[in-house]
């Protein structure tokens, strides 16, 4: 029986190594703007992301503290790097982003409650904004005035690209999880993204890769996958986390909670 235990656990290995060998995945440790200059022109067909923004942590002050904590200390283990969005900055990334993507397209950009209101409305000067999309996480956060349990995701076009489905709603619950990385989502909140938007075989993208997760919600959508970090961290991390799911079909940082 132990035999043939063993036996089929190879087995199964073997077949996930197999199922992705089709798939292009190209991880990159180049800042946003760079690696999108990088890629193929109208070569994107879905870019997913969520950039780590300075706007929270630099200016929405409450009391004596912030509603986030400031990553980017010298003492802080927690520490990433952030996307500087100055209105020049952010309008740099969309237009380019824009370039590399296909004509008929979709973008899903996640928003904290603060860039929400000073960044989003960049985005329309780029593109078609045809919904915010409310990320319900079940279990609150914290929070000065109301507990926080939601964030924000733009979704908007280039060209006329329709959804999948028209009985998607545009609240999403889904749990938050134990973070093994900074401002790291859950798979499933990019893969219901991804599922919406295209079907196997397409590119996907993510400029601010971060610990990953994009990118194993494309491997699990059977697409291919182009994505980077500014963060030698993020980049080690991401690169690790997607050779162990196509290898072995685990998640190091959801299935199992360990830390890295």
């Amino acid at each position: 029986m132990h035999g043939d235990y063993v036996q089929g656990a190879l087995a199964q290995t073997t077949l996930l190594k197999g199922q992705y060998d089709q798939l292009t995945v190209q991880i990159e440790h180049l800042d946003c703007i760079s690696f999108l200059k990088s890629l193929e022109k109208s070569s994107i067909d879905v870019l997913i992301t969520d950039p780590a923004y300075s706007g929270m942590n630099n200016y929405l002050k409450l009391g004596s503290g912030r509603i986030v904590g400031k990553y980017q200390s010298e003492n802080n283990q927690d520490w990433f790097e952030e996307f500087k969005d100055t209105e020049e900055n952010y309008l740099a990334f969309l237009k380019t982003a824009y370039d590399v993507m296909k004509e008929n397209s979709h973008i899903y950009i996640m928003f904290d409650s603060f860039s929400l209101l000073t960044l989003a409305p960049l985005v329309r000067k780029v593109f078609h904004v045809k919904n915010v999309i409310a990320w319900d996480k079940v279990n609150m956060g914290m929070g000065h005035y109301f507990r926080r349990r939601h964030e924000f995701i733009i979704f908007a076009t280039k060209g006329n690209k329709k959804l999948l489905s028209r009985s998607i709603p545009d609240v999403w619950s889904i749990k938050r999880i134990r973070a093994n990385y900074p401002t790291q989502k859950p798979v499933e909140l990019f893969q219901k993204m991804i599922n919406a938007s295209v079907t196997e075989g397409a590119n996907v993208c993510d400029p601010f890769l971060g610990s990953g997760s994009s990118a194993i919600a494309a491997l699990k959508s059977k697409c291919n996958f182009f994505g980077a970090d500014i963060s030698t961290k993020a980049h080690k991390l991401s690169q690790k986390r997607v050779k162990i799911f196509k290898e072995k079909g685990i998640d190091m940082l959801e299935n199992h909670g360990k830390n890295f």
